[in-house]
């Protein structure tokens, strides 16, 4: 077991909401009150916003999609896995056919492969 003590932060609400009507009146942005008043965690003003109705004020993502675009990503999304299954298919065949032939060369006591190698280099 670990003896480690672990110091938890507390702060009053009058203090979360001083730093939040700061951050409303564009006096300090999150970053610049975190590193003002020594909050730890990059999330805490965040949740403190969102907790307080000021959720406006936190950036947010907004992605913008062309209507056909959603059906595309899907449609090259199935390619891809279509693709992915079909060259698994190709290597375990390549895999396959190799152990044929190495089983081959075993039996006959031959070398297929220099042979084979031999023909397609004699023919370019």
């Amino acid at each position: 077991m670990s003896t480690e003590v672990r110091t938890f932060y507390r702060y009053s609400e009058a203090f979360k909401q001083k730093v939040i009507e700061e951050i409303e009146r564009g006096e300090i942005s999150i970053s610049k009150a975190r590193e003002i008043y020594d909050i730890k965690g990059c999330g805490t003003i965040p949740f403190w916003m969102k907790r307080y109705g000021k959720n406006h004020l936190i950036n947010k993502v907004v992605r913008i999609e062309m209507k056909d675009e959603k059906d595309k990503i899907k449609q090259l999304k199935k390619e891809k896995s279509e693709l992915e299954s079909a060259l698994a298919k190709a290597q375990l065949k390549i895999l396959r056919l190799e152990s044929i032939i190495e089983s081959a060369e075993e039996d006959l006591g031959i070398e297929l492969k220099k042979s084979i190698e031999k023909k397609e280099s004699s023919k370019q």
